[in-house]
C-alpha cells in the first residue's frame, strides 16, 4: 500500500492534527493510476531481482539465525569512506557504507567464489518520472533494483568494486524502468524478488520518523526492531549522545560471528593508520 514517503507523510499529517490542525499540510493524492502497467505491457528493462533461481545452499530458517544492530558513528563512516578509491569518495553515506557491507557479508558467509551474489537496492522512484509524482502520493513508489558479481570477485577486490556496483543498481531506476516492472508484475503475475544468495537493503534515514511527535516527545527510536530478510539503515543517537546510522543485519550464527570479526579487523587495519574509528557496536 505504501513505501516510507508515503508512511512518512501520513504518520506527519496524523501529528500535525494531533497539534490542532484541521487538514494536513500536505493534501492525500491517491492517483494509483501512474503506475499502472502500459496496453498492452511490454518489458523492455533487465530485471534480474526477480530471477527465479535455485538454491545451492542449505535453507536455513530465520529461527535459526542471529539478529544484530550495528551503530556506526560519523568517526566510523569516515573510515569507511577513506577506503574508496578517491574519484569516488564524494559519493552518499548509503552508497560507501551498503558496498562495505556487502562485501564484508559477502566474506563472511563463506559462498564458493563462483556463486553469483547479489546487491538489492530499494530506491525511492517518486522523482525518476517526468513530471514526477505529485506531492502527496503515498502509495508504494519504490524499485528493488539488482547488481551482480561473484564471490571471489566480491572477495578480492577493494571496496571501490561493490561502491561501483551499488551506484549501478541505483542508476538504473529511471521512469522506463519503472514502466518496465509494472508490465513485468502483469505477465509473470506479480513474482516475489530472490533472496537467494541477496543481500537486500533499504535506506530509510531520509524518512524521518525519529522527528514524529504525538503528543508526548519525540521517539528514542523509529524503525524496524530487527532485520529480517531485508537490512535497513535508520538515523539513531547512541547514548552518547553521538548521531549515526544503526544497520539492521540478520546471519546464520556463525556467519555473523565471523562478519562481526571481519568489522573488527578492517577497523583495527584503519586505526592503526591513525583514524578514530571503533568497530561499530552491536546490539541484540
Amino acid at each position: 500500500m505504501s513505501d516510507a514517503t508515503g508512511l512518512n507523510q501520513f504518520l506527519s499529517a496524523m501529528c500535525e492534527m494531533v497539534h490542532g490542525a484541521q487538514t494536513p499540510s500536505i493534501q492525500p493524492v491517491w492517483e494509483r493510476h501512474i503506475l499502472m502497467a502500459r496496453n498492452p505491457p511490454q518489458v523492455t528493462c533487465s530485471h534480474h531481482e526477480y530471477d527465479q533461481l535455485a538454491d545451492t545452499a542449505d535453507n536455513i530458517p530465520l529461527t535459526m539465525k542471529t539478529h544484530r544492530s550495528f551503530f556506526f558513528g560519523p568517526a566510523d563512516l569516515s573510515a569507511i569512506r577513506g577506503l574508496a578509491p578517491p574519484h569516488l569518495r564524494h559519493c552518499s553515506t548509503f552508497d560507501v557504507l551498503t558496498a562495505f557491507l556487502w562485501r564484508c557479508r559477502t566474506i563472511a558467509i563463506q559462498p564458493n567464489p563462483n556463486e553469483e551474489m547479489r546487491i538489492i537496492v530499494i530506491v525511492n522512484a517518486r522523482n525518476r518520472f517526468n513530471p514526477p509524482l505529485p506531492r502527496g502520493y503515498y502509495g508504494n513508489c519504490t524499485a528493488y533494483s539488482v547488481a551482480m558479481a561473484t564471490a571471489g570477485e566480491i572477495s578480492r577486490n577493494s571496496l571501490g568494486f561493490t561502491l561501483g556496483l551499488v551506484r549501478k543498481a541505483k542508476a538504473n531506476v529511471t521512469e522506463e524502468y519503472m514502466r518496465s516492472v509494472a508490465d513485468l508484475m502483469v505477465i509473470k503475475g506479480r513474482p516475489w524478488y530472490t533472496m537467494v544468495r541477496s543481500y537486500l537493503v533499504s535506506d530509510v534515514t531520509r524518512a524521518m520518523f525519529a522527528e514524529m511527535n504525538f503528543g508526548w516527545g519525540k521517539p528514542k527510536f523509529a524503525g524496524p526492531a530487527k532485520g529480517n530478510v531485508a537490512s535497513f539503515q535508520i538515523l539513531y543517537r547512541n547514548k552518547n549522545g553521538e548521531d549515526g546510522i544503526l544497520v539492521t543485519l540478520c546471519l546464520p550464527t556463525p556467519a555473523m560471528e565471523r562478519f562481526e570479526k571481519e568489522l573488527d579487523s578492517t577497523f583495527k587495519e584503519q586505526s592503526n593508520g591513525g583514524g578514530d574509528a571503533k568497530s561499530p557496536l552491536s546490539f541484540l
